[in-house]
């Protein structure tokens, strides 16, 4: 029933985050929830220590999500939905500025392995912004529908890190943007009330120009 003999498929894209390294790590472990991301029933984290270098920091979570099947996937596992455990390891470079992160599924493996690595660092174009370099590498072993698998598994995957980056993206706006924001309320104020102050002039500029009439 399984084959050994498929050839997995393989996606990579890039995101930029016009916002400096630290606050965009600091949004990634601060993830879940957000509206993007309602798939994502839980988090955990299971191990975190430094390693021996004693400058980076190696963690483990273990993710669980809801993942719906293709129509032709429930003969298989007959149903529309399953949850999905998901083990995520990532390693935080302070020094050299970056976040790698590597997942992959630990359920329903025979129908699809999913493997992901994603690179967070400074921007090249902009060392103020934040690139990721995202890569995702899709297998099945199951006889017939493999191919199918793959596809279905690389236009998902699209689809989701497109959701993840507006997630990333709604979080750092929650955390820093607000206090952006509110610097420059007195200043809008300020302005707002200049324009009222001049409106009131010309109604009473217009009164009298009406009165001498």
């Amino acid at each position: 029933m399984f084959s050994q003999c498929t050839k997995m498929k393989y996606y990579s894209c890039l995101s930029v985050f016009k916002h400096q390294w630290d606050q965009v790590t600091s949004a990634v472990w601060q993830k879940y929830p957000n509206p993007y991301s309602k798939h994502v029933v839980s988090e955990d984290v299971i191990h975190r220590s430094l390693l021996p270098d004693g400058k980076r920091l190696y963690s483990q979570r273990l993710l669980t999500k809801t993942n719906r099947m293709p129509r032709w996937g429930n003969v298989v596992f007959g149903a529309n939905a399953h949850l999905v455990s998901v083990i995520e390891e990532s390693v935080v470079d302070p020094i050299k500025k970056t976040l790698t992160t590597y997942t992959r599924n630990l359920g329903y493996t025979t129908f699809m392995v999913v493997e992901e690595k994603c690179v967070y660092k400074q921007s090249s174009e902009n060392s103020s912004w934040t690139e990721l370099q995202r890569h995702v590498w899709v297998d099945s072993s199951l006889l017939g529908f493999a191919r199918a698998i793959q596809k279905f598994g690389v236009e998902r995957y699209k689809s989701n890190s497109v959701k993840s980056s507006k997630g990333i993206q709604y979080v750092i706006n929650k955390m820093f943007v607000p206090e952006q924001v509110s610097n420059d309320i007195p200043q809008k104020v300020e302005q707002l009330t200049k324009k009222a102050k001049a409106a009131q002039d010309l109604a009473r500029q217009g009164k009298r120009d009406h009165a001498v009439q």
